[in-house]
């Protein structure tokens, strides 16, 4: 089985490598790890660092090079139109409000086919109907697409998940260690005045004192590449 470890994306994608092709709903081609049979017979083991949104016309790229094309898989959707445009902005709202992936055009709405989410569109007091199509929901506007670059997984020497949550900043990068500090204050507080000092050192140039902060405590810490200690 061979292994599919980048993406490539449509604009991007040499027809000339490409050996095979995927035929995938929308839930497959949202996937890390996946043993998948492409539709001329080829085993691939779809191998990626995180889940990855693939579109219709992108492709994945095997250890040797080759492309395996990923076409969209026709599904059972839900068409939502409306009488008018804000009747069908109310409809969207109140689908987004469920976090529900949907794909928008200009003058439909498609979702998954759901009884519980075609209750909630007929008592909104709009028009729906079954129909057989690819669904090409929506992305995140946080979801930062790093696969444009077709690289190899295991090329990334950090993470690249963009979770608003969970930034991961290491304070170790400012060289000191804020578990040695004690400053008799809450650590909300020493959060907030470690954030405004690196936000202004000697370097950034706004043309102000900084000496005239006085927090109430003492800082020895040495912050940045020259060492010297803020005495607030």
């Amino acid at each position: 089985m061979l292994r599919a470890t980048s993406v490539v994306r449509k604009a991007a994608v040499r027809q000339d490598r490409v050996v095979d092709t995927l035929t995938l709903d929308h839930d497959d081609r949202n996937r890390r790890r996946l043993a998948l049979k492409a539709d001329g017979g080829l085993g691939i083991l779809l191998d990626l660092d995180k889940a990855t949104a693939l579109g219709d016309g992108d492709a994945v790229k095997l250890e040797d090079g080759r492309l395996v094309l990923v076409k969209a898989a026709p599904q059972s959707l839900l068409e939502i139109r409306a009488e008018n445009p804000l009747r069908l902005m109310r409809v969207a709202w109140h689908i987004g409000n469920r976090h529900t992936p949907a794909e928008i055009t200009a003058d439909a709405i498609y979702i998954e086919n759901d009884h519980v989410l075609a209750e909630m569109v007929r008592g909104q007091g709009c028009a729906m109907n079954a129909v057989m199509r690819p669904f090409q929901p929506e992305r995140g506007a946080y979801d930062h697409d790093h696969a444009n670059c077709d690289h190899p997984s295991h090329a990334h020497g950090h993470s690249h998940g963009h979770d608003h949550h969970d930034h991961g900043h290491d304070h170790a990068h400012h060289g000191h260690d804020h578990a040695a500090h004690d400053h008799g204050h809450k650590p909300h507080a020493h959060t907030e005045a470690h954030s405004h000092a690196h936000a202004h050192g000697d370097a950034c140039g706004c043309g102000h004192d900084h000496a005239h902060h006085d927090h109430g405590h003492k800082h020895g810490a040495e912050h940045g590449p020259k060492g010297h200690s803020h005495d607030h």
